[in-house]
């Protein structure tokens, strides 16, 4: 007998109210696994229904007075507060009592309020007009209570279906006095106003999430009745002491160190008590920890690191010589295998750290010249073709001496020794084409002509 879709089989059918923790199926999608069931006598069937509110957060049972039939996920128009309420089926059926005696609520009690009629359109337009109003009504009212300097943390705001009431929740450490904070937002929203305080963990099961294990929130999902949490359950678990991962989203310890810890109690009933400290030559030996699924007691001597595993037995024994005034003179510790098969390690190579970064400079150091080699190769082919050359932009005035500087052509010689002709004689300066800077590695200079 477990759940359909998660195929968890917990007794008593899913372990939540209406649905398993898996995620998906904490809503609606709950596997009836009684629903074909014959039973002999049809009068006695459950005519009670399971409803949810605000998409899940708050869950109510309803009795069926006119036995119709309804099926998970239907809209229907519930008795509320001086009106009518919008809630959707989330189960049906003889889980039903199952999930009333865990909450501890009565079948026949009178106080159970009744379904009036399957939701009409004009009842769901009303719903969502009403839920349209909670977040701005929210935002409003946490503003009201900062102004008025009171010491709580509102949650969540719940509208009715009709909007005629409105359920504040809110969170605080001490009681707070929210008279007047009342009239403000009656005179402001309109509406009947009603406040609930809640604790820490209830908040965080209507917010909900997705804890460490990957799992959504037990308290959003199946968990309803809150039982304390201390560090003693993480003691006795051998965890550490972090606050930090063993609290859970609500900033209080996680309710799962509490899920096994009816195990480890009953595995140490074996250990013996009173073994914290163990007399020996070398000197005083420490307990650290306790393997329950070894049966193992690790101890540590002063001055020294190294863990040695006992046997309960060998404690035993040497707490009977401590006992008796003699001190052991070793602790005899066994060895620990660990059944896990060795890992083979895989065939590559380890190249961390061959390669250095001076290296790689260096590498792209020679990269760089011999691009600027072949640069300069490219322009020296293009400088000795010149009828061929591109027409190109003019040449700066630094390169050669020009203007007033310049020897006149009749006025004095200019030294011709040191730079190559191409002709023989001066080069026409009609014919010649225009050319842009050129590299100063490619020209020979010769001396500067003396004044």
């Amino acid at each position: 007998m477990g759940c359909g879709s998660c195929g968890t089989g917990k007794p008593n059918g899913c372990k939540s109210n209406g649905g398993c923790s898996t995620g998906g199926c904490n809503r609606l999608n709950v596997h009836d696994w009684l629903l074909n069931l014959p039973f002999s006598d049809p009068e006695s069937s459950c005519k009670v229904v399971e409803v949810s509110f605000k998409q899940g957060s708050r869950k109510e049972f309803f009795r069926n007075t006119t036995l119709q039939f309804f099926e998970k996920g239907d809209y229907v128009t519930v008795e509320g507060v001086s009106g009518f309420d919008v809630g959707e089926i989330s189960l049906t059926g003889e889980l039903v009592r199952i999930q009333m005696k865990k909450r501890g609520v009565d079948e026949a009690s009178p106080e159970m309020k009744k379904i009036l009629r399957r939701s009409t359109e004009r009842d769901i337009e009303s719903f969502h007009i009403s839920k349209s109003r909670e977040k701005e009504m929210l935002a409003r009212s946490r503003a009201m209570a900062r102004v008025l300097n009171l010491q709580m943390k509102l949650s969540e705001v719940e509208v009715q279906a009709d909007g005629k009431k409105a359920t504040f929740f809110y969170t605080a450490d001490d009681r707070v006095d929210f008279r007047e904070l009342i009239k403000q937002y009656a005179s402001d929203f309109k509406v009947k106003v009603e406040m609930r305080q809640i604790g820490i963990r209830q908040e965080a099961a209507k917010v909900g999430g997705i804890g460490s294990c990957g799992r959504e929130l037990c308290c959003s999902t199946w968990l309803h009745d809150f039982k304390s949490v201390n560090t003693t359950a993480a003691r006795y678990q051998n965890l550490s002491i972090n606050q930090t991962k063993l609290s859970g989203q609500c900033g209080r310890l996680k309710c799962c160190l509490n899920y096994e810890l009816d195990t480890y109690l009953d595995a140490l009933q074996h250990f013996p008590d009173y073994a914290d400290q163990l007399d020996t030559a070398m000197g005083t030996a420490y307990l650290i920890k306790k393997d329950i699924f070894k049966n193992l007691m690790w101890y540590v001597l002063p001055n020294n690191t190294k863990h040695y595993p006992l046997t309960i037995q060998r404690v035993k024994e040497i707490k009977r010589l401590n006992q008796q005034g003699q001190k052991v003179d070793e602790l005899q510790p066994v060895e620990v295998t660990s059944s896990k098969p060795k890992e083979v390690e895989p065939a590559f190579v380890d190249v961390v750290g061959q390669i250095s970064l001076r290296s790689l400079e260096r590498n792209d150091k020679r990269r760089k010249d011999q691009q600027r080699n072949d640069r300069r190769g490219g322009q020296e082919q293009g400088n000795k073709s010149q009828g061929n050359r591109p027409q190109q932009g003019p040449r700066p005035q630094g390169n050669r001496d020009q203007g007033n500087n310049r020897p006149q052509q009749g006025g004095g010689s200019r030294p011709q020794g040191n730079r190559p002709q191409g002709g023989g004689g001066q080069r026409p300066q009609g014919n010649r084409p225009q050319q842009g800077p050129r590299p100063q590695g490619n020209k020979e200079q010769g001396p500067k002509p003396k004044d």
